[in-house]
């Protein structure tokens, strides 16, 4: 009782104030540890060994390799993925590039929570499909990615390095040519101190024992032979109740964007490897290497407490252990490999939070930190299993406590603070996404966070708890903490804004004659009573511009409520426009939007970007007014076709069904739209009729691979899909038959329209085994390769037209490409006007 007394003076002295002490019992905001994980972690406080994977993109691992090595041989083991996955194809939503690259970052984390590896990237962005490592290094900066896996293979340490491709092209893609050239060079460039210097502040020279491709056998391509080195790693793991291949199918499921889920294997499984540089291995990985505490001066009588505590650990009890972890916690502390001992520190306090059963947690009930605003964050605690601990220090941020409190047995202690947010706490952004960015890399100043898979939580919370006698501190993040109905108790990142944001209508503005163009700002204050002016806008390009806003004053009185602003600009030429706003009782201008990515498979995801309106002055004519667009795998096409004057119907299996479609000037299919709509097929015979009736289908590329078949027909005649590509955006594109409308009307296409795309040009042609009907317009062509014509083909049936086509449309309509624009407007009119 006395005790009680003096912590709700202190809580009263410090401004806590005290909620529902032995009330609340939270539920756990990180997956549940049993004791059978707890005894397999103990076990791998044993080992010192080390495995670093090395490929180009998020699913490209081997993830039943890294559950073995992590699971069964219990080394430290790490993927490094050159790439975020940023040009894959997204097969749940419409999230291209630096989202997509966000999105397949949380599934690879996800990944590894299960089979147990590390996460590590480098700056490379991933800019779609390449077929040369030549490519690849004329995007990514070879140099500057180089020096990046040299920095993980430093700061990891690995014994062995292991590549999933080999450096020789079996792997098809550019990029994963290329992350096994880098990583086989890094193998030695990392050992030599002379390569990438700066990096020496911070880490050593590094020499791993030997690197190895993990050579495969599939895509119909087998790399596997018996006299290469190999081992199972198919075994059962009884104390995890699972396979490998079972624990590793659950792992590669978490590529849910693009379509990997797996079904769990049993039984033994081998995986083959070629020695590519170092010492070849005869009878294991890690042959020549010691992987135990021999190999650290001291660790003989480190390993003799681990045995110990491994002997007399109590399933049932897995408390005992407490006080024997934090006397090797004291231990490990002794030594003088700094590599080994912040990472067996790391492990050690893990366990010692497990047995006690100890439970800490800081959250808010908001799901943002607004700058110049407050917001309250509780604190949590719960002894659940009676180890001897008292709550010394909280920390967090410029908020500093100390007291002296007893954590009795499964007894809650709940207590909250109210923080001033400041205008100085940086907003919570992706660190890659802080900067401009490159064509082929992130621009990431800071050595440090290269490498880092994740962005920092916008606020820790440290406490200082006194264990068995031993003082150790435990960062938490600060999370968002909510109920949902159906899903239940839930843990979201908490995410700092400003306090109003700055929302454009469209990202890209496309004029026409006179280059005057209109738009909406909604402006939405994060924080009460908001006093918002806007008057200034920042130019990319020196010019004179005429601009007005309406309102251009205004007050927003409570908070999440939106205030929109009409904008009308005059200019002389093409510009970038920055919208910056002011708001009383700051200096600062704020002028960020604020992107939202929610999928409840990972964390929900926030960026931010300038309020920047790219204008477009365009020769655009179109022809026809009103186009019915059947969404596909998620694009935002239809948003530029609004933007060229066309009135844009949405259609799903119910429109198409019961519409009249003739009312359409063009029905477009959104990419991949037979791949995701398996009702696509029923209505074959009536789009079929739509076009003999005098209707324009364009239909945009699907697929037909493992991941996404192709079982409705498409067109008229008969076509198949091949997997062919143009990767090159500045690729020579050839007119076949330049008389041909679609180049003509109601726009004049020339080389011109084929300046300036982004990413690629084409992909998933029709194939060669297409009817002679389909009339071919463009050829082009990869480096090395030869003339390919599938990439635009166009048929007259009955009264109308058909189109296919794998031009990226999609990439290039966001991105404002003029050409792009001007061609899908011919492609439009294919049928409004059969002569010119």
């Amino acid at each position: 009782m006395i005790q009680m007394r003096k912590l709700i003076f202190l809580f009263l002295v410090l401004s806590l104030i005290q909620t529902n002490v032995n009330k609340t019992l939270y539920a756990q905001s990180i997956p549940v540890t049993n004791s059978a994980d707890i005894y397999l972690a103990i076990q791998k406080l044993k080992v010192l060994g080390s495995v670093l994977y090395v490929a180009a993109h998020p699913d490209d691992e081997n993830t039943r390799l890294l559950t073995y090595l992590s699971k069964d041989k219990l080394y430290r083991t790490g993927y490094l993925s050159v790439t975020r996955g940023d040009g894959g194809q997204n097969l749940i939503g419409n999230e291209q590039g630096i989202e997509l690259g966000m999105i397949r970052t949380q599934e690879l984390l996800s990944a590894r929570r299960i089979d147990g590896g590390e996460q590590f990237f480098t700056r490379a962005y991933d800019f779609g499909y390449s077929k040369s490592p030549e490519e690849t290094f004329s995007k990514w900066n070879k140099e500057k990615i180089l020096s990046d896996v040299v920095w993980v293979i430093r700061k990891f340490q690995p014994d062995v390095i292991i590549t999933r491709f080999p450096t020789t092209g079996e792997g098809g893609h550019g990029h994963h040519t290329a992350s096994a050239i880098l990583a086989n060079e890094a193998f030695a460039a990392a050992a030599n101190p002379a390569k990438f210097p700066e990096q020496l502040k911070y880490v050593k020279p590094w020499q791993a024992k030997r690197i190895l491709w993990n050579t495969f056998n599939f895509g119909g391509t087998n790399t596997t032979s018996e006299s290469q080195f190999k081992i199972d790693v198919g075994g059962y793991n009884a104390l995890l109740g699972k396979s490998y291949g079972e624990i590793a199918a659950e792992s590669r499921s978490q590529h849910k964007s693009q379509g990997f889920g797996v079904a769990r294997t049993r039984g033994e499984a081998f995986e083959y490897f070629r020695t590519n540089s170092g010492s070849a291995p005869e009878n294991d990985l890690m042959d020549g290497l010691e992987t135990g505490w021999k190999k650290v001066t001291g660790g003989i009588q480190i390993e003799k407490s681990i045995d110990s505590i491994i002997r007399s650990f109590d399933f049932v009890h897995p408390e005992k252990s407490v006080k024997n972890l934090v006397r090797l916690h004291t231990s490990i502390n002794s030594i003088n490999d700094a590599h080994w001992k912040n990472k067996k520190l790391e492990e050690v306090k893990s366990l010692i939070e497990m047995c006690s059963g100890l439970w800490m947690d800081a959250f808010t009930s908001n799901r943002f930190a607004v700058q110049t605003d407050s917001i309250r964050v509780n604190f949590s605690f719960n002894n659940r299993l009676g180890s001897l601990v008292v709550l010394k220090k909280l920390t967090i941020d410029n908020f500093d406590s100390t007291f002296v409190l007893n954590l009795e047995k499964n007894r809650n202690t709940n207590f909250s603070k109210t923080f001033l947010v400041p205008d100085s706490k940086p907003v919570t952004q992706p660190y890659w996404l802080a900067e401009k960015m490159e064509e082929g890399y992130f621009n990431v100043a800071d050595q440090q966070k290269i490498g880092q898979p994740d962005m920092d939580p916008s606020y820790f919370a440290f406490f200082t708890l006194n264990i068995e006698g031993k003082d150790i501190v435990f960062k938490k993040p600060v999370a968002y903490k909510f109920t949902d109905p159906v899903r239940g108790e839930l843990y979201q990142p908490l995410v700092v804004l400003p306090p109003v944001l700055v929302l454009p209508d469209a990202l890209v503005k496309i004029s026409k004659d006179s280059n005057s163009f209109k738009g909406v700002l909604n402006i939405t204050a994060k924080k009460k009573n908001v006093n918002v002016s806007i008057k200034d806008i920042g130019l990319l390009k020196k010019e004179k511009i005429k601009s007005s806003f309406t309102p251009s004053d205004f007050s927003i009185l409570e908070k999440d409520n939106s205030q929109q602003v009409d904008y009308t600009i005059k200019a002389s030429a093409d510009n970038e426009y920055d919208f910056r706003v002011n708001i009383s009782g700051s200096s600062k201008t704020y002028n960020q939007s604020l992107h939202e990515i929610k999928y409840d498979h990972i964390p929900y995801q926030h960026y931010f970007e300038q309020a920047l309106v790219n204008n477009k002055k365009l020769d655009l004519k179109t022809v026809g007014k009103k186009i019915g667009y059947i969404i596909g795998a998620g694009d935002k096409v239809p948003d530029a076709l609004e933007q060229m004057g066309y009135e844009v119907v949405l259609l799903g299996d119910k429109e198409l069904g019961r519409n009249n479609l003739q009312q359409f000037d063009a029905i477009i299919t959104g990419v991949r739209a037979y791949n995701t709509n398996d009702w696509m097929g029923s209505h074959y015979d009536r789009l079929m009729n739509y076009v003999k009736e005098g209707g324009n289908l364009i239909v945009q590329y699907n697929t037909n691979n493992f991941i996404s078949s192709l079982n409705a027909k498409l067109g008229p005649y008969k076509f198949d899909i091949s997997r062919n590509r143009i990767t090159d955006e500045n690729a020579m594109v050839n007119f076949l038959k330049p008389e041909h409308r679609v180049l003509n009307y109601p726009n004049k296409i020339t080389q011109e329209d084929f300046k300036g795309w982004k990413q690629e040009r084409s992909i998933y042609h029709a194939g060669n085994n297409r009817d002679v009907k389909y009339e071919t317009i463009l050829s082009m062509k990869d480096p090395g390769e030869k003339e390919d014509e599938g990439s635009l083909i166009v048929t007259e049936y009955g009264k109308g037209t058909f189109v296919y086509t794998g031009l990226v449309f999609f990439r290039e309509l966001p991105a404002g490409v003029p050409g792009a624009y001007r061609l899908l407007a011919n492609i439009i009119a294919l049928n409004l006007k059969k002569t010119f």
